[in-house]
């Protein structure tokens, strides 16, 4: 092997472009966009709108506020119940994704389990019950 198909730089190009770290970036970076598209989903949607309630009866007007003697307990809320959302959230979107899956594998199924018809084989039994119902109709008249 020479130096120019052994060196550092080669070795890495290969690493680089192999299939599968490719894939395993753009995984990671749509993950990243989707991640934020949660966060401020739960951030700015759900998460007002399901403590608001307890935040006017509360008397605050932010949850981050919330606190005991230096203790910001209100934060620590705040950060499990966007766990909790966003959990939930993900949930929904794995479970709407399996149920797809699913009805497009039982479609697919169904699919393979229907016998395929051959043009040959239809005309040969149109042909067959047309030369019965002839022949029977040829025996009612007698002839």
């Amino acid at each position: 092997m020479t130096r120019a198909n052994s060196g550092f730089w080669v070795d890495f190009r290969k690493f680089v472009f192999r299939g599968n770290v490719i894939d395993l970036a753009v995984a990671v970076i749509i993950g990243s966009a989707f991640g934020k598209i949660v966060d401020s989903l739960v951030s700015d949607i759900i998460t007002p709108a399901l403590l608001q309630p307890a935040l006017t009866a509360v008397g605050a007007d932010d949850i981050s506020k919330l606190s005991a003697n230096g203790i910001k307990y209100g934060v620590f809320l705040a950060t499990v119940i966007n766990f909790l959302v966003i959990a939930f959230v993900i949930f929904l979107i794995i479970r709407a994704f399996e149920k797809a899956k699913n009805r497009l594998t039982r479609q697919e199924a169904i699919a393979e389990e229907a016998p395929v018809l051959d043009a040959a084989i239809v005309t040969q039994e149109r042909t067959a019950a047309a030369l019965d119902r002839l022949s029977r109709a040829l025996e009612t008249r007698n002839l």
